[in-house]
């Protein structure tokens, strides 16, 4: 962005919307388009681990609606829980909730509860279900103290309401900081970011990134290989993952797309060559194919035009939870909500099997299932 606009739009619409003219729309490619180099098969070369994805619960995804998840524009944190509650036990199939949690996380893990506040107040991770995830945490034993809520920006983070004040006990964490003043180089002319990121952990893809100054912070580094943040490489030990339900462009920015570019630096260059492959190729590395044991996806207040930035006049109420440990079945479901209401809406007349290209690619990575007739999906209305 030119230093005017971004400017301008910081002032307009905050920081999350200003940032997100960089993510506005996922291309959609043949199948014999020519794409750049990567290392995925460094990433397969990795063994798998019985936590691997897709988890306990392939190609099952369990959604639950309530007509009264959002009062008065407002995610009810009542209706959030009881419909989490609802998700888990059938999940698990366990009849009591801290037992269904025990199933994905255990006291002595580090868990980081990855939200998403990209667009801003109107449209991040409610806190209605993130207070819901963290109290059924505490019920089932898991202290505040081994729990961190994430995301790649934490000025987006702290913007949107994620801040320890509003969660005591609970760390707050970004890969993208600033200091009290607001800069974002330290003394020795270092970005803060860069003490965050993992330099031995990286998905190189064979396209440049180049920057301004204005958007390098935002960055972090620019050439060839997108590095993860230690967030996933060190300091958690499993992720809840929280995405919002809204579209991108003619797809769907759920969690596939959550966890890929919230956990790696240098996105910039990855979105117009490399959209669909780096939503699936980044959740096969380690600190996430490893880590991530559930997924949630918050459709209480979600969106099917404009995403994955926050446009009013395109936002709705899902009234909707969908939990599952397979995010790529999780993503095939959110989809077809979404592209339901874009259809309904006249925004496009059928749905486009070039738009779940992503969702192949990780099935072809052994992530999930996106073969519709081999997701079981159980839904339920409270």
């Amino acid at each position: 962005m030119q230093r005017r606009n971004f400017f301008k739009s910081i002032a307009a619409t905050g920081l999350g919307a200003a940032l997100s003219p960089v993510i506005k729309s996922a291309p959609v490619y043949t199948a014999d388009s020519v794409k750049p180099k990567t290392n995925i098969a460094e990433a397969m070369a990795v063994p798998r681990t019985t936590l691997s994805m897709p988890g306990k619960y392939p190609g099952r995804v369990v959604k639950v609606n309530n007509a009264n998840a959002v009062v008065d524009g407002k995610p009810s944190e009542e209706a959030a829980y009881e419909m989490l509650k609802r998700c888990m036990l059938e999940l698990t199939g366990e009849h009591d909730l801290s037992k269904a949690w025990l199933q994905f996380v255990g006291p002595d893990d580090v868990i980081g509860i990855k939200v998403n506040p990209v667009a801003g107040k109107l449209l991040t991770t409610s806190h209605a279900v993130t207070r819901s995830i963290v109290k059924q945490l505490e019920e089932a034993g898991i202290h505040r103290s081994n729990m961190m809520i994430w995301d790649r920006r934490e000025m987006q983070l702290h913007e949107t309401g994620y801040t320890e004040d509003n969660y005591p006990g609970i760390k707050i964490k970004g890969t993208e900081c600033q200091d009290a003043q607001g800069g974002f180089i330290n003394k020795e002319g270092k970005f803060y970011s860069e003490d965050r990121i993992d330099k031995k952990c990286y998905f190189f893809a064979d396209v440049e990134g180049e920057y301004d100054a204005y958007t390098m912070p935002y960055m972090v580094n620019g050439g060839k290989n997108s590095y993860f943040t230690k967030i996933c490489t060190e300091d958690v030990t499993k992720i809840i993952n929280v995405p919002v339900l809204k579209n991108a462009g003619s797809a769907v920015t759920l969690c596939l797309k959550n966890l890929a570019f919230g956990a790696i630096t240098n996105t910039g260059r990855l979105h117009q060559q490399l959209w669909h492959e780096t939503c699936a190729y980044a959740c096969a590395f380690s600190p996430l194919r490893d880590k991530v044991v559930l997924n949630i996806v918050d459709g209480l207040i979600g969106c099917f035009d404009g995403g994955p930035s926050a446009n009013p006049q395109f936002m709705c109420n899902y009234n909707t939870l969908l939990v599952g440990s397979d995010p790529v079945a999780v993503d095939r479901i959110g989809h077809d909500i979404v592209i339901a209401k874009r259809i309904e809406e006249g925004i496009q007349v059928k749905d486009k099997p070039e738009a779940i290209r992503f969702m192949h690619l990780a099935e072809d990575l052994k992530l999930g299932i996106a073969d519709r007739n081999n997701i079981s999906l159980t839904e339920f209305n409270v």
